[in-house]
Order: C-alpha cells, then sequence, then structure tokens
C-alpha cells in the first residue's frame, strides 16, 4: 500500500517528494476513509473463509531466522528485515511469509494433531524490494490454509473458496490461471539440463522471461526437441485444448502426465461448481516460491499489472519442519484488491456517524449520559461540546453535524428543552444539498430521551 491514502487525495493531488520522505518507502499509512473501507472487506473475506470451516489463525511479527529458514528460500531470506535479539543474539526477522510460519506452527504440534486442518489468516508480511519493482515492501494479506488432504477435492476446494472471497467483496471480473508445477517441471527434468540449469529456467519461467529463458536453453547441450517443448510450455494457456496439447509434449511420460491428469480433473470440478468463466489453464503457471510442488494458481484483474493473490499444493512444506502433511492454500492481496474495487469517495452523501450529539459546556454530564445510552443500543455515536451562546446552539450543532457527516443531530440544553427531552435534527441529506441552516424549525423537533433511545434500536434491528 502507499503512503497516505491507498487511493489519490481528495483534492486529486498525488503526495509531494517532501511527504514520501517522512514514511519509509513501501511502508502503509491507511487513512480513515481508506481504513474503514479495507477492514470492511477484510471482514467479508474472512466471513466468506469462516463460512468453509476455517479457523483465524494470528501469527507473530518475529521469528528466529534459524527456525523459519527451512520454510523459506534463499532469494527470499536476502529478501528479509533481518535484526538481532537483545536477549539472546540470535538473528530475528520481519514476518516474510505466512505459509512458512503456519507450517513450522503445524509442524510444531501447537495446532494439536488431528487433521485436516483449516486455517485463515489477515496479516502483513515484509519483504525489500527495490522502490522501483512497483510493490510495497508491507504487504496485507488475506488467506487460508487446509492441511493434511491430498486429493483433487481438496485442490479444488481452496481454489473454489477463493474465487467465491473474490465474489464476496464484489469483484466480478477476474482470470484464475491454474497449473501444475509438475509439468514444468518435469519437462526441465527430462530435457537433461543441469541442476543449475534447471533452476535458473524455473525462475525465468515463474516470471514468464522467454529471452531469459530462451538464453539459459540456448547455454546448455540438450535436444533441440526438449528445448522446443519447455519454450513452448509458457506460452500454453487457454481452455481444454492447452491440455491436448500438453499430452502431446508429454509424449506418454508417466511423470508428465500424471499432473496434466491431476490439473484436468480439477479443471473439471471447477467447472462443475459454475467457474469456467474465471478460469484459464496455464501450463506455464509457476508460482514464485519453491515450495509448491503440485496445482498452482494465480488471480488476475483486467487493469492490474501484478497478480492479485494466488496459492497451490505445497506438499513437502510442512516437512521441511519435522511433520510431513499434505497442504494447499491461498493468499489475496488486500493493497491489490483494494485498487481494483469502486468504493464511494469520503465526500459522498452517506452516513459518516449515526449521531451526533451536541451540548453545551455546562451539560456535559447530561452530554455524557445520552451519548452513552445511545451507544448501547450499538449506534455510532460522536459527542462534542459546542462554544458559543445559546441562541446560536442549535445551528452551531448541526454545522458539526455536517461535517462530521451525521445521518442525525441530538441536541443537548438546548433552550426551552426540559431535562428529559432532546432537540432531535434528522432530515440532513436536503441540508447536504445546501438548504440554509437558518431554516431549522421544521426539520428539529423535541424527543423523549427514552424514545430516542428506541428509536436507535429500531434502526439498528432494520439494518440487521
Amino acid at each position: 500500500m502507499v503512503s497516505a491514502p491507498l487511493k489519490p487525495h481528495s483534492s486529486g493531488q498525488v503526495p509531494s517528494s517532501r511527504e514520501r520522505s517522512l514514511v519509509p518507502v513501501g511502508m502503509a499509512t491507511i487513512l480513515p476513509h481508506a481504513a474503514k473501507q479495507v477492514r470492511r472487506f477484510e471482514e467479508q473475506l474472512l466471513g466468506q473463509i469462516n463460512q468453509w470451516g476455517y479457523d483465524e489463525i494470528i501469527l507473530p511479527t518475529f521469528e528466529y531466522l534459524d527456525v523459519l529458514a527451512p520454510g523459506l528460500e534463499p532469494e527470499l531470506i536476502e529478501h528479509c528485515y533481518q535484526f538481532v535479539d537483545r536477549t539472546t543474539g540470535r538473528t530475528l526477522l520481519l514476518r516474510p511469509d505466512a505459509t512458512a510460519q503456519i507450517a513450522r506452527t503445524v509442524a510444531m504440534g501447537l495446532t494439536g494433531v488431528t487433521v485436516p486442518l483449516r486455517l485463515s489468516y489477515r496479516t502483513s508480511v515484509f519483504r525489500y524490494e527495490q522502490e522501483h519493482a512497483g510493490r510495497g515492501r508491507e504487504i496485507f494479506q488475506v488467506g487460508a490454509e487446509l492441511i493434511g488432504l491430498n486429493d483433487v477435492a481438496s485442490d479444488s476446494e481452496v481454489i473454489d473458496l477463493m474465487i467465491e472471497c473474490l465474489h464476496a467483496i464484489g469483484l466480478q471480473s477476474f482470470k484464475v490461471a491454474l497449473g501444475h508445477v509438475g509439468f514444468i517441471k518435469g519437462l526441465l527434468l527430462r530435457s537433461g539440463l543441469s541442476v543449475q540449469g534447471q533452476k535458473l529456467a524455473e525462475q525465468a519461467a515463474a516470471r514468464k522471461d522467454l529471452p531469459r529463458l530462451e538464453e539459459i536453453l540456448a547455454s546448455e547441450p540438450i535436444s533441440k526437441t526438449a528445448a522446443r517443448a519447455i519454450r513452448e510450455a509458457p506460452e500454453l494457456y487457454g481452455q481444454e485444448e492447452v491440455l491436448a496439447r500438453g499430452r502431446v509434449l508429454a509424449a506418454g511420460n508417466q511423470a508428465l502426465t500424471a499432473p496434466l491428469e491431476r490439473l484436468a480433473q480439477v479443471y473439471r470440478l471447477l467447472c462443475e461448481a459454475g467457474h469456467r468463466d474465471s478460469l484459464l489453464l496455464d501450463l506455464g503457471e509457476f508460482r514464485g516460491f519453491d515450495y509448491y510442488d503440485g496445482v498452482v494458481f494465480d488471480v488476475f484483474a483486467e487493469g492490474m499489472g501484478a497478480e492479485l493473490g494466488g496459492g497451490g499444493r505445497y506438499d513437502h512444506l510442512i516437512g521441511r519442519f519435522g511433520r510431513p502433511l499434505p497442504s494447499t492454500g491461498f493468499a489475496l492481496d488486500v493493497d491489490r484488491l483494494f485498487r481494483t474495487i469502486e468504493f464511494p469517495e469520503e465526500g459522498s452523501a452517506s452516513a459518516r456517524v449515526d449521531y451526533l450529539v451536541a451540548a453545551p459546556s455546562r451539560a456535559t454530564r447530561r452530554l455524557t449520559a445520552v451519548a452513552a445510552q445511545l451507544r448501547r443500543t450499538r449506534v455510532r455515536v460522536v459527542q462534542q461540546t459546542m462554544k458559543g451562546s445559546d441562541t446560536a446552539l442549535v445551528s452551531a450543532a448541526v454545522k458539526a453535524g455536517l461535517a462530521q457527516q451525521a445521518a442525525t443531530v441530538v441536541v443537548v440544553g438546548a433552550p426551552g428543552v426540559g431535562p428529559d427531552e432532546v432537540l432531535v435534527v434528522e432530515s440532513f441529506a436536503t441540508l447536504r444539498q445546501g438548504q440554509r441552516t437558518g431554516n431549522l424549525g421544521r426539520l428539529s423537533k423535541k424527543m423523549g430521551l427514552a424514545e430516542l433511545v428506541a428509536s436507535a434500536r429500531r434502526q439498528v434491528k432494520e439494518r440487521s
């Protein structure tokens, strides 16, 4: 996420270079309106995941490097923020990857021994990226992991769940690219590339860097047929015809046909679930983490130059920490999701608070009591002490209510209002459209405190 708001300032101005220099590069300050929207759709995501039986886990921000390292590839460790623990002298790192943390937690037995486990999380991961790389160094994620199952149904479950999460937050147009790490790894292994050549080719394929892949293939003594198959794989994407071409390239090799069959079964299950229009088969799909070893996937939306999230199967990761368990899962990038969805602007007519309760300073005690009673009904209340004369009290309270985007203003201690009464001004839609605040007589009415509280309860009930 960016420093300052997630979207441009309401004035349309971009933060100045001085403003940017006051916040570490790649870190986020999310301003109130954006924070409200982010929290809302985080709750929508987690609510959807919870409906599928996944329980939230809260992960530590720091980890010991030597403990988490078995689950992290060397390149990721190089991009971690590391520092020394003053108590033990051991190296700590800021959390770079939630999946590795969950694998470590499960392997240690902290979640018990019963499987399958369905876990969810919302968290930040921290990775050093060059400023020109186009992404933050603090990455906000919501994700889910299904641990202890290794079958087609579990592969399709996590992808199905991810798609339903995207629908839950209002994202309609997107594509999920499905692949299988085993297919392209099998092509590389069959080709006779050196171990180093295979690793470099994997990295190039993951980035879809075809010129670099061509360079690697040309540097090693492999057959033209093998090189042609490897070169073709990253460009094999589409629908069922992709699987047919993959089988031709496999030429009956079981190490290549088995991944294709697993991928085909997952694809069919997801199509039967009604997701065909959101799916894209991609035999070059190769996620950037080396712990993936089965069906993998990324999700893309028009207008975003990078994936919104993704995941896949990692059957050997938990075993690195001592307890082998098959697993699959996904993570969504909250910042990128936020940028794909339209939210109301902060200056819109929607109410920011339900009630602004105002009173002169001499009625502070009553002000606090009225605000407290309203809050017990679970409405959102802001309280404010007003300065100035009693004659200007109501007008000043209404102006404050407009500034706070309140749906209703409640004035305590207004002239001519009894000790168990308040003055209520409700029709704020008219006022926001420009009516003078001097015409308040027909917009305001006296109301008993008990009646006001009952009205607030009705409002909450109607909303729920």
